[in-house]
């Protein structure tokens, strides 16, 4: 069975103008600077949690952001990123390469470090059903861990397999440890630490059903 695996947040959604608009609704003209402070403190509290729940990652985050920042946050307006995320915006593009690989024949899954109950949220603004989901929940653990890999890996045993992703760390790396086939959607033109373990590079996801076919 061919299956395709997803990273979510970064990948399908934008992860990003999430953060720094929802930052903004709670420090209003300091988005970017926020979402810039936020970038730096979630891997370490994942990292420091690797069982906490992503709620609460993410609210830890923005706390040590604000405190970085020097911006006032309200206890209650911690949960700002938890109560938003169903509607961050999807990528233009994904509706229209999604449908093209699932027309393909391709199973398609997500790889989420999140909550099931926050990303079924997110399942629903996105326009293509996936077969299968693994959380953070799931896994107990954060990418880069292998975790997620691995608990696909076991409940699917997927026959050929390609992970599609944004992030070069939490997903690159370990695919390229785990020897899967993986296409890195290079949003914001990164370059990579270790060129080596990349294989196919996209700008975002448009051409990806014509690259894993060939």
């Amino acid at each position: 069975m061919r299956w395709m695996t997803f990273d979510c947040f970064g990948t399908l959604v934008d992860w990003r103008h999430g953060i720094r608009t929802s930052a903004e609704l709670i420090a209003p003209g300091q988005g970017q600077r926020l979402l810039d402070a936020y970038n730096r403190h979630e891997p370490r509290v994942q990292a420091e949690s690797p069982t906490m729940r992503y709620r609460h990652v993410m609210a830890e985050s923005l706390r040590r952001a604000c405190a970085e920042e020097k911006v006032a946050l309200h206890d209650d307006d911690a949960d700002v990123l938890a109560s938003t995320i169903a509607y961050w915006p999807v990528f233009p593009e994904v509706e229209a390469e999604l449908s093209a690989v699932r027309a393909a024949g391709w199973n398609l899954a997500l790889l989420t470090n999140c909550d099931r109950d926050l990303v079924a949220g997110t399942l629903r603004r996105l326009p293509v059903p996936f077969q299968a989901v693994v959380t953070a929940e799931d896994s107990h653990a954060y990418k880069p861990s292998p975790a997620h890999f691995d608990t696909f890996r076991h409940a699917h045993a997927p026959g050929t397999w390609v992970h599609v992703a944004q992030s070069y760390t939490h997903d690159m790396v370990p695919a390229h440890r785990l020897g899967i086939r993986r296409v890195w959607i290079n949003r914001h033109g990164v370059l990579p630490a270790d060129p080596a373990i990349l294989q196919d590079v996209l700008p975002d996801l448009r051409g990806l059903a014509r690259t894993v076919a060939g």
